[in-house]
Protein backbone atom coordinates (compact mmCIF):
# COMPACT_ATOMS: atom_id res chain seq x y z
CA UNK A 1 0.00 0.00 0.00
CA UNK A 2 3.33 2.07 0.27
CA UNK A 3 1.99 5.77 -1.84
CA UNK A 4 -1.08 4.78 -1.89
CA UNK A 5 -4.68 6.22 -0.70
CA UNK A 6 -6.13 2.81 -0.21
CA UNK A 7 -5.46 -0.88 -0.91
CA UNK A 8 -4.54 -0.70 -4.52
CA UNK A 9 -5.51 -4.85 -4.96
CA UNK A 10 -9.19 -3.50 -3.79
CA UNK A 11 -9.56 -0.82 -6.26
CA UNK A 12 -8.71 -2.99 -9.26
CA UNK A 13 -11.66 -5.52 -7.77
CA UNK A 14 -13.67 -2.46 -7.38
CA UNK A 15 -12.99 -1.22 -10.25
CA UNK A 16 -14.22 -3.92 -12.35
CA UNK A 17 -17.47 -4.40 -11.09
CA UNK A 18 -20.73 -3.97 -12.69
CA UNK A 19 -22.11 -1.14 -9.87
CA UNK A 20 -20.19 0.66 -7.11
CA UNK A 21 -19.89 -1.26 -3.73
CA UNK A 22 -21.57 0.59 -0.77
CA UNK A 23 -19.35 1.48 1.97
CA UNK A 24 -19.84 3.26 5.35
CA UNK A 25 -17.05 5.32 6.32
CA UNK A 26 -16.98 6.48 10.27
CA UNK A 27 -16.22 10.25 10.34
CA UNK A 28 -14.57 11.82 12.58
CA UNK A 29 -15.26 15.48 11.62
CA UNK A 30 -15.97 17.44 8.72
CA UNK A 31 -12.46 18.84 7.80
CA UNK A 32 -11.09 15.45 7.80
CA UNK A 33 -14.13 14.06 5.67
CA UNK A 34 -14.31 16.12 2.88
CA UNK A 35 -10.89 15.18 1.25
CA UNK A 36 -11.42 11.53 1.95
CA UNK A 37 -15.42 11.31 0.70
CA UNK A 38 -13.84 13.58 -2.44
CA UNK A 39 -11.63 10.31 -2.96
CA UNK A 40 -13.97 7.53 -2.37
CA UNK A 41 -17.29 8.50 -4.01
CA UNK A 42 -15.10 7.91 -6.89
CA UNK A 43 -15.64 4.06 -6.25
CA UNK A 44 -17.99 3.14 -3.35
CA UNK A 45 -21.79 4.34 -2.75
CA UNK A 46 -20.60 6.23 0.76
CA UNK A 47 -22.53 6.36 4.15
CA UNK A 48 -20.65 8.59 6.27
CA UNK A 49 -21.44 8.04 9.48
CA UNK A 50 -20.44 10.81 12.71
CA UNK A 51 -20.08 8.55 15.52
CA UNK A 52 -17.41 10.08 18.03
CA UNK A 53 -18.52 9.56 21.88
CA UNK A 54 -14.86 10.31 22.79
CA UNK A 55 -16.00 14.39 21.99
CA UNK A 56 -15.98 16.34 24.65
CA UNK A 57 -18.04 18.69 26.14
CA UNK A 58 -21.18 17.83 24.82
CA UNK A 59 -21.39 21.92 23.22
CA UNK A 60 -17.87 20.70 21.36
CA UNK A 61 -19.82 17.41 19.85
CA UNK A 62 -23.14 19.65 18.67
CA UNK A 63 -20.80 22.22 17.16
CA UNK A 64 -19.05 19.39 14.93
CA UNK A 65 -22.40 17.27 13.87
CA UNK A 66 -23.86 20.95 12.66
CA UNK A 67 -20.54 20.88 10.59
CA UNK A 68 -20.16 17.27 9.68
CA UNK A 69 -24.35 17.97 8.14
CA UNK A 70 -23.61 20.82 6.11
CA UNK A 71 -21.16 18.43 3.81
CA UNK A 72 -23.53 17.80 1.13
CA UNK A 73 -24.73 21.17 0.28
CA UNK A 74 -21.18 21.84 -0.73
CA UNK A 75 -21.26 19.34 -3.76
CA UNK A 76 -18.07 17.53 -2.09
CA UNK A 77 -19.23 14.38 -3.77
CA UNK A 78 -21.84 13.22 -6.07
CA UNK A 79 -25.53 12.46 -5.40
CA UNK A 80 -23.91 8.78 -4.02
CA UNK A 81 -23.82 10.02 -0.52
CA UNK A 82 -25.66 9.25 2.85
CA UNK A 83 -25.40 10.62 6.31
CA UNK A 84 -25.51 8.76 9.79
CA UNK A 85 -25.25 10.79 12.76
CA UNK A 86 -25.18 8.79 16.50
CA UNK A 87 -26.76 10.66 19.48
CA UNK A 88 -24.26 12.04 22.02
CA UNK A 89 -23.01 9.39 24.40
CA UNK A 90 -19.78 10.13 26.11
CA UNK A 91 -20.20 6.90 28.94
CA UNK A 92 -19.23 4.70 26.36
CA UNK A 93 -15.92 6.59 25.81
CA UNK A 94 -15.10 7.04 29.17
CA UNK A 95 -15.66 3.20 30.67
CA UNK A 96 -13.76 2.07 27.69
CA UNK A 97 -10.40 4.82 28.67
CA UNK A 98 -10.88 4.68 32.29
CA UNK A 99 -7.62 4.66 33.72
CA UNK A 100 -5.94 5.96 30.66
CA UNK A 101 -6.65 9.59 31.18
CA UNK A 102 -2.99 10.16 31.72
CA UNK A 103 -1.59 8.20 28.83
CA UNK A 104 0.03 10.62 26.00
CA UNK A 105 -1.76 11.38 22.96
CA UNK A 106 -1.04 8.41 20.26
CA UNK A 107 -0.91 5.97 23.41
CA UNK A 108 -3.31 3.45 24.75
CA UNK A 109 -6.22 5.69 25.30
CA UNK A 110 -5.91 6.87 21.47
CA UNK A 111 -5.67 2.90 20.45
CA UNK A 112 -8.78 2.49 22.88
CA UNK A 113 -11.09 4.90 21.11
CA UNK A 114 -10.06 3.96 17.80
CA UNK A 115 -10.96 0.51 18.39
CA UNK A 116 -14.52 1.80 19.64
CA UNK A 117 -15.09 3.77 17.17
CA UNK A 118 -14.30 1.13 14.53
CA UNK A 119 -16.14 -1.52 16.23
CA UNK A 120 -19.28 0.89 16.29
CA UNK A 121 -18.35 1.04 12.23
CA UNK A 122 -18.04 -2.88 11.46
CA UNK A 123 -21.16 -3.77 13.30
CA UNK A 124 -23.22 -1.24 11.50
CA UNK A 125 -21.80 -2.54 8.44
CA UNK A 126 -22.84 -6.05 9.01
CA UNK A 127 -26.28 -4.73 10.16
CA UNK A 128 -26.80 -2.86 7.06
CA UNK A 129 -25.45 -5.06 4.21
CA UNK A 130 -22.37 -2.78 3.55
CA UNK A 131 -19.64 -4.44 0.86
CA UNK A 132 -17.11 -2.48 3.22
CA UNK A 133 -16.39 -0.33 5.92
CA UNK A 134 -13.36 2.16 6.74
CA UNK A 135 -12.38 5.20 8.37
CA UNK A 136 -11.24 9.24 7.85
CA UNK A 137 -9.08 8.79 10.86
CA UNK A 138 -5.92 8.23 8.82
CA UNK A 139 -5.82 11.33 6.79
CA UNK A 140 -4.18 13.19 10.10
CA UNK A 141 -0.81 13.62 10.50
CA UNK A 142 -1.25 12.73 14.53
CA UNK A 143 -2.71 9.50 13.36
CA UNK A 144 -1.02 6.39 13.02
CA UNK A 145 -2.45 4.87 10.33
CA UNK A 146 -0.52 1.44 10.42
CA UNK A 147 -2.55 1.02 13.69
CA UNK A 148 -5.71 2.08 12.29
CA UNK A 149 -5.46 -0.56 9.76
CA UNK A 150 -4.91 -3.19 11.98
CA UNK A 151 -7.88 -3.28 14.26
CA UNK A 152 -10.17 -2.33 11.49
CA UNK A 153 -8.67 -5.69 9.30
CA UNK A 154 -9.32 -7.96 12.67
CA UNK A 155 -12.56 -6.74 13.12
CA UNK A 156 -13.04 -7.83 9.19
CA UNK A 157 -12.60 -11.22 10.34
CA UNK A 158 -15.57 -10.38 13.55
CA UNK A 159 -18.24 -8.76 11.85
CA UNK A 160 -17.29 -10.24 7.99
CA UNK A 161 -17.76 -6.97 5.91
CA UNK A 162 -14.13 -5.95 4.78
CA UNK A 163 -11.98 -3.26 5.77
CA UNK A 164 -10.54 -0.84 3.25
CA UNK A 165 -7.05 -0.32 4.38
CA UNK A 166 -6.24 3.28 4.06
CA UNK A 167 -3.73 6.02 4.33
CA UNK A 168 -5.85 9.17 3.45
CA UNK A 169 -3.09 11.75 4.53
CA UNK A 170 -1.08 9.90 1.80
CA UNK A 171 -0.95 11.93 -1.80
CA UNK A 172 -1.52 15.45 -0.33
CA UNK A 173 -5.11 14.33 1.27
CA UNK A 174 -4.52 16.13 4.94
CA UNK A 175 -3.33 19.51 2.65
CA UNK A 176 -6.84 18.54 0.57
CA UNK A 177 -8.94 19.13 2.93
CA UNK A 178 -7.46 21.85 5.09
CA UNK A 179 -8.17 23.41 1.49
CA UNK A 180 -11.54 22.64 2.02
CA UNK A 181 -12.42 23.02 4.67
CA UNK A 182 -10.89 27.34 4.11
CA UNK A 183 -13.10 27.00 0.41
CA UNK A 184 -16.12 25.74 2.56
CA UNK A 185 -15.63 27.55 5.57
CA UNK A 186 -15.98 24.36 7.94
CA UNK A 187 -15.12 24.81 11.35
CA UNK A 188 -11.20 23.40 12.88
CA UNK A 189 -11.29 21.90 16.09
CA UNK A 190 -8.28 22.54 18.06
CA UNK A 191 -8.22 19.15 19.59
CA UNK A 192 -8.81 15.52 18.60
CA UNK A 193 -11.95 15.32 20.69
CA UNK A 194 -10.92 14.05 24.52
CA UNK A 195 -10.72 16.23 27.55
CA UNK A 196 -7.59 14.96 27.87
CA UNK A 197 -6.80 15.82 23.88
CA UNK A 198 -7.71 19.33 25.11
CA UNK A 199 -5.54 19.53 28.07
CA UNK A 200 -2.61 17.66 26.04
CA UNK A 201 -2.69 20.77 23.47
Amino acid sequence: MAGALFDEKELTRITGLSKPPRLLLHCCCAPCTSSVLECLSEYFCVTALFYNPNIAPEHEYIKRSEEFKKLPQFGITPDRIDLMLSEYDPGQFNKAASGLEDEPEGGARCRVCYKLRLEETSKRASEGGFDYFTTTLSVSPHKNAAVINEIGSALTVEDGVKYLRSDFKKRDGYKRSVELSKQYGLYRQSYCGCLSSQSAR
